[in-house]
């Protein structure tokens, strides 16, 4: 951090203003499940815009403080929030020092299930593990070598779902989309053989339940143990095509925890999924772009379109609104200066919907992921951080958008998809706070 002009402490919210950030940024995001939704709470978050009131708490507190790191009177813990696009830029890009992944909260949480996991690993370990992800994930490079496999899981678990939909009075919702989304993740991750194994997935749902509680629930000790046996299983056996295979290729040692990285590439996959439901309903709202998007596809165009899609429902609704850090040491700021052990809180839909900077901030705009110009609305790079951001970006992105476009180039190409009610979402109003996809359906004619 380089910006110094001033020694003394950050700026530090009143009491009452602490209470405003905890009770409406804070707890709602805590209620609706950090590790695991709880469907009921999101919700009551959609109906009663509690996003939206977040995001204009935050808007508040930047006018009423300034741009700076704002500490939070909050007992027993240092806490901060970030409120500048530079400030939470220069967060991201300077991980894992001083602004270290392993924040406290975050590790209680992810230990429950992932105790190995390269996010919550210090110093060598880390390095490591981080680097057998970027190996297995393959993660500068936009097609994966297991890519044609991949797609060919998405397109045949995609007809097996329209052919079900069809018994079923041509109704999708979610929990008949999550169990076809559940068989694509576990063949794409643990292979063929485990395209049935829902046991695996209802210990890991278990496991992630616990961990919503973090450091207030026990670990489940045994279920962990059950859980690691079965993908020890998948990794003895090693299916071609699948993230398994290629972590086995990698031969990795006993320091680098390799199955302590899977549950993780399991666990992201889920909001992956929550993310194309809410894109469907994106493209059901916006007939024209979907029409555009599938014609490209079927021409053998890149599913950029889809893509694009993809990251407008997580910028309009990230699946982790809340990017953790922790000072590893002081830090210098331009305001002041930040102690070390301070968690600094990152709100992505802060950022992600400033309507006071960003052009059709609560708007369907694609483009902002199509041309390189879309997200030049300032002087500052924006934080548009769907992937979290810096080097600390989720090594599976690209995984994750392939798999997610040709989910979405797949169901549009074989049915017609319309949002039931059609006026959940419009293409001339404004896009809602909070998009549940628990309570999305939609009417599908093939």
């Amino acid at each position: 951090m380089d910006r110094i002009s001033n020694a003394g402490p950050l700026p530090t919210a009143s009491l009452r203003d602490t209470l405003a950030i905890l009770c409406q940024v804070l707890a709602p995001n805590i209620a609706k499940g950090v590790i695991i939704r709880r469907p009921h709470v999101v919700g009551v978050a959609e109906r009663l815009s509690l996003d939206a009131r977040a995001v204009q708490r935050m808007q508040s507190l930047s006018e009423k403080y300034g741009r700076g790191p704002l500490m939070l009177k909050v007992p027993m813990k240092s806490m901060a929030v970030v409120l500048d696009p530079a400030d939470a830029n220069d967060v991201l890009e300077h991980t894992p020092t001083p602004f270290s992944p392993n924040e406290q909260a975050k590790h209680s949480a992810l230990s429950h299930f992932e105790p190995g996991f390269s996010l919550i690993s210090e110093g060598e370990a880390r390095e490591q593990r981080r680097a057998l992800n970027e190996r297995v994930l393959q993660s500068d490079c936009p097609h994966h070598d297991a890519s044609e496999a991949f797609v060919q899981v998405v397109q045949e678990e995609v007809t097996a779902l329209l052919e079900r939909v069809a018994t079923r009075y041509d109704e999708l919702d979610w929990p008949t989309f999550l169990l076809t989304w559940d068989r694509i993740v576990r063949r794409v991750v643990l292979g063929d053989a485990a395209a049935d194994d829902r046991v695996l997935t209802e210990e890991l749902t278990a496991l992630r339940k616990a961990a919503n509680w973090g450091f207030l629930r026990p670990k489940r000790q045994r279920l962990r143990k059950r859980f690691e046996q079965r993908l020890a299983y998948y990794l003895r056996e090693a299916a071609p095509g699948s993230l398994m295979s290629a972590l086995a290729q990698q031969c990795p040692g006993r320091e680098q925890a390799p199955l302590q990285q899977v549950p993780q590439w399991l666990f992201a996959f889920e909001p992956a999924g929550m993310a194309t439901f809410r894109a469907l309903a994106l493209l059901s709202a916006h007939p024209d772009f979907a029409a555009q998007a599938l014609a490209k596809a079927q021409q053998g165009h890149p599913l950029d379109d889809f893509k694009a899609t993809l990251l407008e429902a997580l910028r309009l609704w990230p699946t982790t609104p809340l990017l953790l850090r922790q000072t590893t040491q002081p830090t210098q700021w331009q305001a002041g200066t930040m102690p070390a052990n301070t968690s600094v809180l990152i709100h992505a839909p802060y950022f992600h919907r400033d309507e006071r900077y960003l052009h059709a901030a609560h708007r369907f705009t694609p483009e902002l992921w199509l041309t390189p110009e879309g997200r030049s609305h300032t002087q500052t790079p924006w934080p548009l951080v769907p992937f979290s951001g810096g080097p600390g970006i989720c090594p599976g992105r690209h995984v994750v958008l392939l798999v997610t476009s040709h989910c979405l180039a797949a169901l549009l190409g074989q049915a017609r998809i319309i949002l039931h009610p059609p006026d959940k979402l419009s293409a001339e109003a404004p896009m809602p706070g909070l998009l549940s996809p628990f309570h999305l359906r939609f009417r599908v004619h093939r």
